[in-house]
């Protein structure tokens, strides 16, 4: 990124615009990143960048080459919050079929076959700034416990943003979202040191396995990408892994950080599988439409690489489904957290795990909601919606599916006799 900016002042113009507040319609895919950024005037700036090139364009009228607007949309792009799903936006193909054009006519020369040794050092390069990241980022987390959980907390937030800033630069979008949002959970939560505790071991985890990563089976070199960032093409996905349907949609849960709105919708095959397909969306645009709980789809999914639970894609938008009741398969409380700790054995890293829990009850005790059965219980989330929860279930035991994240459940639906409904 530095590389590309001009001078000083345009990165450090670039980085204020780096946030999904004068976006809107962005997105990429494996060449093009595009999107509008709204100025001073009343018609936004129209942003395309080719980034196999690379080559930039934007309608401001900026001298500088690339222009901060553009900058901005790259430092977007590098923390993967940009939508990889949705159609090219028309000044982005416009612009990219001009290019095509010109090319074809300043040479007759037929495409020539891409230039594997050109493409081997762009690799090389990534993965030795990707390994200078992680190198500082454990240098990092060794003042920092040296120092101290509790000087850790008087730290102003900005140290924190300029930790995640460098990891960003490294091409290591996971774990600065994840030192990032440890910045700032540090003073929502009560439990602040226990979670920071947990979270900087976590970190320490995923970077050790980083420079072992030759010698990891594929799948656990796969969790380790996702760990740190390195995004896979959903094309490269969609041409691989293929498993039919049916499958059965247990619970979506979606999540607006400021920055980035997530879907996460789970299913489960009938063989007892669970995958989960997972949509994202930036500012002005809207989360693909969410399948419903308690759905049957005959659908076909790709799965991504890993271990279990694996991520999926749709294949083909589902055309239709039908109503299923009753959660089979369920477990106890105590079931659960034994299979979230075997997930946690293989992929320590994981930050959350399916659960589908027969006959739980929702209660109170001191001061707090927790789910309970006959094995033991869990607080909830607190952004869990208790009294529609207590509403259905009347106190009585029901079949619940949720998440198990961070010591806590979230209920994402309630499975009645005759019916599912969402939480």
């Amino acid at each position: 990124m530095n590389d590309a900016a001009p001078d000083a002042s345009a990165l450090a113009a670039a980085r204020t615009l780096a946030r999904p507040g004068p976006w809107r319609e962005t997105g990429c895919n494996d060449v093009l990143v595009w999107g509008q950024c709204q100025g001073s005037g009343k018609t936004p700036y129209q942003v395309s960048i080719d980034v196999v090139a690379p080559a930039y364009r934007c309608s401001c009228p900026s001298r500088k080459f690339p222009c901060k607007h553009a900058l901005a949309l790259l430092l977007l792009w590098s923390e993967g919050v940009l939508d990889e799903s949705g159609q090219v936006a028309p000044h982005a193909a416009e612009w990219a079929a001009g290019r095509a054009e010109g090319r074809s006519r300043r040479t007759a020369e037929p495409a020539k076959a891409p230039d594997r040794e050109a493409q081997a050092r762009r690799l090389d390069d990534r993965l030795a700034r990707m390994d200078a990241g992680v190198a500082d980022l454990r240098l990092w987390l060794r003042d920092l416990v040296r120092g101290g959980l509790a000087a850790a907390r008087t730290q102003p937030t900005a140290g924190w943003e300029q930790a995640a800033a460098r990891l960003v630069d490294a091409q290591l979008p996971g774990l600065a979202e994840r030192v990032r949002d440890a910045g700032s959970q540090m003073y929502a939560r009560d439990d602040w040191a226990e979670h920071l505790l947990a979270e900087v071991g976590r970190w320490w985890l995923i970077t050790t396995a980083w420079q072992q990563r030759e010698t990891l089976d594929e799948a656990e070199q796969a969790d380790v990408r996702v760990a740190v960032g390195w995004a896979q093409s959903s094309g490269d996905v969609l041409d691989a892994d293929h498993r039919p349907g049916p499958w059965t949609v247990l619970g979506a849960h979606r999540s607006d950080d400021g920055r980035l709105q997530q879907q996460r919708t789970w299913l489960r095959h009938d063989d007892g599988e669970i995958v989960t397909v997972l949509d994202f969306a930036g500012y002005g645009q809207a989360l693909a439409v969410g399948q419903l709980s308690g759905s049957r789809l005959d659908v076909t999914v790709a799965r991504y690489p890993g271990r279990a639970p694996r991520r999926a894609v749709f294949v083909e938008p589902p055309a239709g489904s039908e109503a299923v009741t009753g959660l089979a398969g369920g477990t106890t409380l105590a079931g659960a957290r034994t299979q979230a700790a075997s997930a946690l054995a293989t992929s320590p890293w994981r930050d959350r795990h399916p659960a589908v829990l027969h006959a739980v009850t929702f209660t109170e005790r001191d001061g707090g909601w927790e789910v309970a059965d006959t094995t033991g219980s869990l607080p909830l989330t607190p952004d869990t919606d208790v009294w529609s929860a207590l509403a259905l279930s009347g106190g009585h035991p029901v079949d619940v599916f949720g998440e198990l994240e961070g010591g806590r459940f979230r209920p994402l639906s309630v499975w009645l006799d005759d019916e599912v409904v969402a939480l």
